[in-house]
């Protein structure tokens, strides 16, 4: 049964008082995981306030105690910027898919051709290209397989027009735009299809839950210091631990996913085709 989300704990929560809310998209992407900490934390804080009512609270505050809990959110920060880095490089994947795919577009309506039919047939393909790719990432059902079989109908195209004695430089810029798109497309299959070192996430886990357990039984004599403590580095510790399996995959887009690249410039793509074809269309003797 899949998480109904931070959206409907706040209905719920408001619906007594006569008010419905739902979270804007850019809301949600901004602050829904900030949900999801703070709820795993309440839980967590009723069992903590349990625990010190019935006088378990037992562990002192020491150097050891500081110390332990410093290097755990050390630990989960170094992991942290590990998934950070991968997600910085996966996040230029749209738009350097977006002007590959551009580039052949546009280096298609430039050939010297005296039949511009295989033209309009290679960027026919380079459509269903776009299509296979723009629509597998966007719908979280990407296929390398997909990909590979409409590149290879492109190949069969560029090969057409090497046999139409197009400029070797010319056909070489479209076999090498080509490769990039390759390139990219294996890049982001690796990426959905592995995980970070699953030993990180193992220790950010085990650190995690290790601080998470000290701070249930940890002594102060304050309430309110130590409910105000006891919460901020919970839903730090959890909202961390969120972001980083959530980061691991920035392809995987849907409603429960807050970290997700940016795919603009390859969705726009879509209308740009459409403009040219239509100026084309009505401009016969235009490039292309």
């Amino acid at each position: 049964m899949r998480n109904p989300g931070p959206d409907i704990y706040i209905a719920l929560f408001l619906i007594p008082y006569g008010e419905e809310i739902t979270m804007e998209p850019e809301f949600k992407r901004k602050w829904g995981l900030m949900f999801k900490a703070l709820l795993i934390m309440l839980a967590l804080l009723f069992l903590r306030t349990a625990i010190d009512l019935a006088g378990y609270d037992i562990i002192p505050v020491n150097r050891v105690v500081g110390a332990f809990i410093t290097g755990a959110i050390f630990t989960i920060a170094i992991i942290f910027t590990g998934t950070f880095t991968d997600f910085k490089e996966s996040e230029k994947a749209g738009s350097d898919l977006a002007s590959a795919l551009k580039a052949l577009y546009n280096d298609s309506c430039v050939l010297p051709l005296n039949d511009e039919a295989p033209a309009r047939v290679f960027r026919q393909h380079l459509r269903d290209l776009h299509r296979t790719i723009r629509d597998g990432l966007r719908e979280n059902r990407f296929s390398l397989g997909e990909v590979n079989r409409a590149m290879d109908v492109l190949n069969n195209d560029v090969r057409t027009l090497s046999f139409l004695n197009v400029a070797p430089p010319l056909i070489a810029k479209l076999r090498n735009e080509m490769g990039s798109i390759d390139r990219i497309c294996n890049r982001i299959e690796v990426i959905i299809r592995t995980d970070f070192i699953p030993a990180a996430y193992a220790l950010a886990e085990l650190a995690t839950g290790g601080v998470i357990l000290l701070m249930l039984f940890i002594h102060l004599d304050n309430m309110f210091e130590s409910t105000t403590i006891f919460a901020i580095v919970c839903t730090m510790l959890i909202g961390l631990l969120l972001l980083i399996h959530d980061m691991d995959n920035p392809f995987e887009f849907g409603p429960d996913a807050y970290a997700d690249v940016d795919l603009e410039s390859l969705v726009f793509l879509e209308t740009y085709f459409d403009e040219q074809d239509a100026a084309m269309a009505k401009n016969p003797l235009s490039p292309g």
